[in-house]
């Protein structure tokens, strides 16, 4: 900087000192309308945006993906890039800790680096140029976080391509561009700012482009919802469930059973029934969730927890089954009013899978009607298991007949065979349907196992009311 430009730095800096901006209220003014408009953003964003709820964290759950928060997705996303690099992707720790560390760094001496008194953006391109594409490169490693990074040997020629093009929009256009921008501004410094700006530019818009290509060729992917039991409610509700599909067969459906049957391996052992004061009284909600999670070995009790197997209950879900047994059957706690298992028929009205059918089945059916169990190889763990499986598939559902065998059974008819002998059991074998259950599943047979809510009302003509004329 020659003696001229200094003086008129100087100069002009001093007309603005004098001219002066005030801590408070100047600076300070400008300071709360900022906070006020991230204030008001991020209010708007957790009113219509929201985070997506997800069970309590469970050490024992091998399968959860642990990922960053979101604005640490695209050192994540780097990192995976990184990996990529033939030799030193394979040393991690230039990744995870040199390369941020040098860019923290030169963001801290920037002012040292960088010390070019003017403001106008055309003596600052370099600066500029390398922050825009480092924030463009931020934005964009950010979005395509969740795409894979390597596509399966099986994958088709678009998905290989968005794997195939990642590293150059997040790695190597932007490390070229920032390179030949620095290299300009220090190696050949008669360079016009306008070069610098279509460096910029092209480069930006170059990431840009990818990143688009990138996110229209991946592969879709469904987003999963996680049902989470927020209120007392729920929780009570969720543990019924649970405890209905995984405790039912042993402990039976008030927790009164002192000897087990009809359990294979289990046959005639006894346990402490756990709806008693001995157990509710003496052991506390943690050892509950611990005994369900670990089991009870010598006691013939498998593990239930994720631990041990992956397809086993998670930790809010076994907190879950601890929330309704002890609101159910411990005296010293109040229930809270249970909602119906499901919404009462009108007279005439046709049930639904998915509305009446489904919560029954779950409650009642599915501890025994699942893989793995013995039930004569008949599923009801979904609407098509439930028409679909069993060794007397041709009479277990049968549209508008009476004497199908699922009527039959949960009715308390034993189903027999030519010789008189029993194939099929009562249903439930411990228990009896209220008879408004019974009359659902009448109903939801009679008239043709509607699957949706909608399939279920095109089938039903509300009653008209016939209104005498006055005289």
């Amino acid at each position: 900087m020659n003696e001229d430009t200094k003086k008129k730095v100087n100069e002009r800096y001093q007309r603005e000192l004098n001219k002066g901006e005030f801590f408070w209220p100047d600076s300070i003014f400008k300071d709360a309308i900022v906070a006020l408009g991230l204030t008001i953003l991020l209010i708007l964003l957790a009113t219509f945006v929201g985070v997506a709820g997800e069970p309590k964290a469970d050490p024992s759950d091998t399968s959860y993906v642990p990922r960053p928060e979101w604005y640490f997705l695209f050192l994540f996303k780097f990192l995976a890039l990184y990996g990529q690099i033939p030799v030193i992707g394979k040393i991690e720790w230039l990744a995870a800790v040199l390369v941020p560390s040098i860019g923290i760094g030169l963001i801290l001496f920037l002012p040292l680096l960088d010390k070019n008194p003017d403001r106008h953006y055309t003596k600052r391109t370099m600066s500029l140029g390398v922050m825009t594409i480092l924030v463009v490169d931020i934005v964009i490693l950010t979005l395509i976080s969740n795409i894979p990074t390597v596509a399966p040997d099986d994958a088709t020629l678009l998905i290989k391509l968005s794997a195939w093009l990642q590293p150059y929009a997040g790695l190597v256009i932007p490390g070229v561009a920032m390179a030949a921008l620095i290299a300009l501004a220090y190696f050949a410094k008669n360079t016009s700012w306008q070069v610098m700006a279509w460096i910029t530019g092209i480069s930006s818009v170059l990431i840009i482009a990818l990143t688009v290509a990138i996110m229209a060729f991946a592969p879709k992917v469904e987003a999963t919802e996680t049902e989470v039991a927020e209120t007392l409610v729920d929780q009570i509700v969720a543990g019924q469930d649970l405890y209905s599909i995984h405790c039912v067969e042993c402990h039976g459906d008030d927790g009164k059973v002192t000897v087990i049957e009809g359990v294979e391996g289990l046959e005639g052992k006894e346990v402490s029934p756990i709806n008693s004061r001995d157990v509710l009284y003496t052991v506390n909600d943690a050892s509950m969730a611990e005994i369900i999670a670990y089991g009870r070995p010598d006691s013939g009790m498998n593990p239930f927890g994720k631990m041990y197997n992956p397809e086993g209950l998670s930790k809010s879900e076994m907190d879950n089954i601890v929330i309704f047994m002890r609101y159910t059957w411990d005296d010293r706690f109040e229930a809270p009013q249970i909602p119906e298992l499901f919404p009462p028929l009108a007279d005439g009205e046709v049930p639904s899978y998915d509305v009446h059918i489904a919560p029954i089945v779950k409650r009642y059916c599915i501890s025994c009607h699942r893989a793995g169990k013995d039930n004569n190889n008949y599923l009801m763990t979904t609407y098509e298991e439930i028409l679909t499986t069993g060794d007397n598939v041709d009479s277990n559902i049968i549209a508008g007949d009476e004497n199908s065998y699922l009527l039959q059974v949960i009715q308390e008819h034993e189903i027999l065979d030519e010789n008189g002998e029993v194939i099929i059991g009562v249903m439930p074998p411990k228990s009896v349907l209220k008879p408004n259950v019974v009359d659902v599943f009448l109903r939801w047979i009679m008239n043709g196992m509607p699957l949706t809510a909608e399939d279920a009302a095109a089938l039903f003509t509300p009653p008209t009311l016939e209104v005498t004329p006055m005289p």
